[in-house]
Formats: structure tokens, sequence, C-alpha cells
């Protein structure tokens, strides 16, 4: 019998798992940010040469990613202030975290309940759910980039407003808290391309796998039918 619930929560976390897996690229790969250390010419930026830039990114990626670790930020100096922001920002980070965890259990449990017969999965408008979780995702992240392009400066901002509301501790002075002179806003911005790129291929895929299921679908009933 299909199931419309089991299946609307199976597309909620395909796309969970999207946006999640996206999220958490330039937190993880740090790569991402070593690479933009002579992109972005932080080292000129900041006076630090690159092993000490490493070291402080390092160390506070471990804070913010690592339980257990202490706060720190290599030899740049930080504030209360600003260390508090970096605590705001530790709680959003496992957030992804977790929702990323829940959400794939979550899928791995379902898939496994499908494939034994417990339920059968609903095709909206003829199409399996992938490809559903997959259009909704990019069509609402499609717009969101595009409102994120027409003005990274307003985005940002309004990103934290939303996310940490009623406080300004993320806005840095650099001489008490020299760490945001590594962290400049264009590092920002190529993480919200990264992110969006992730998000806008992973969707395609979820498309592209609903069109190549649905296509063999037809083929198959034409050759039964002949």
């Amino acid at each position: 019998m299909k199931n419309k619930i089991l299946t609307g929560l199976l597309g909620f976390f395909i796309a969970i798992l999207i946006i999640t897996f996206s999220i958490g690229l330039p937190i993880y790969f740090r790569p991402f940010y070593y690479i933009q250390i002579d992109t972005l010419n932080i080292e000129e930026y900041s006076g630090a040469d690159y092993d000490t830039i490493k070291d402080a990114f390092d160390e506070l990626m471990d804070y913010l990613t690592i339980p257990g670790n202490e706060f720190g930020t290599g030899a740049f100096p930080y504030s209360e202030e600003g260390k508090s922001h970096f605590v705001d920002c530790k709680v959003l980070f496992d957030l992804n975290l977790y929702a990323f965890i829940i959400s794939l259990v979550g899928f791995a449990v379902l898939m496994i309940l499908k494939k034994i017969g417990v339920f059968q999965l609903w095709r909206p408008f003829g199409m399996n759910i992938a490809f559903s979780s997959g259009a909704y995702t990019l069509g609402f992240f499609a717009l969101i980039g595009g409102l994120v392009a027409i003005n990274f400066d307003r985005a940002f901002t309004i990103f934290h407003t939303i996310f940490f509301p009623g406080k300004d501790n993320w806005l840095f002075n650099p001489y008490t808290d020299g760490i945001i002179m590594i962290l400049p806003q264009d590092f920002f911005m190529n993480c919200a391309i990264l992110i969006f790129s992730s998000i806008i291929l992973l969707c395609l895929g979820c498309i592209c796998s609903g069109l190549i299921e649905k296509c063999r679908e037809k083929l198959h009933a034409e050759h039964s039918f002949i």
C-alpha cells in the first residue's frame, strides 16, 4: 500500500541531507580555506604568514567541530564578545551535524522498510520522491541564491540577523579580535558559492535519477506491450 506520509517524510529527509551535506562542505573540508589563503591574499591582508594563519584557522575550527576542544584563535587576540559569537556558531554547526545524522538514519530506516515491503512509495505527479524533493529544494535555493547574488553584503547582514537575533557580536573589531583579519568577507562569499553549487548539483542528480527511472519504466511498458 502506498503511504503518502512516509513518502513525504522520505522526501523531507532527502532535502535535509542535501542541504546539511552542502553546508558541511566548507566547514569540514579545510583545504577549501587553505587554498584561499593565497588566492585571497590573506597573508598580505592580515600581515601574518601562511603557517600562522593556518594554525589559527585550525584551532578555531577544532573548537567549532570537535567536541571538547577549547576555544582559541592561534596567535591572534580575541575578546569575550568575539568568543561569544563563535560559541553561537558552534551551536549552529552542531545543529547542522545532528540534522545530517538524523536525516541519514531516517532515510536509511525508511529505505529498509520500503525494501522489505512494509510500505510502498507514493509517486507525486508520476515521478519518484527523489525527483520531487530535488525539484522543490532546487527551486527554493535558486530563489535564495538569486537574492544573495544580487546583493551579497545585504544578504550577509540578513543572515546574521536571522541566525543571531538581537546580537551584534558578529561585527568584529580587528584590533580586539584579530581572527577576523584572516576571515575576509570574500571567503564567506566563496563558502556560499560552494554551498549553493553543491545543492544545485545534488538536486540535479535527484531530478535526473527520477527522469531516468521514468524513461526506463516507459521503455519497459512499451516492450511488455509488444
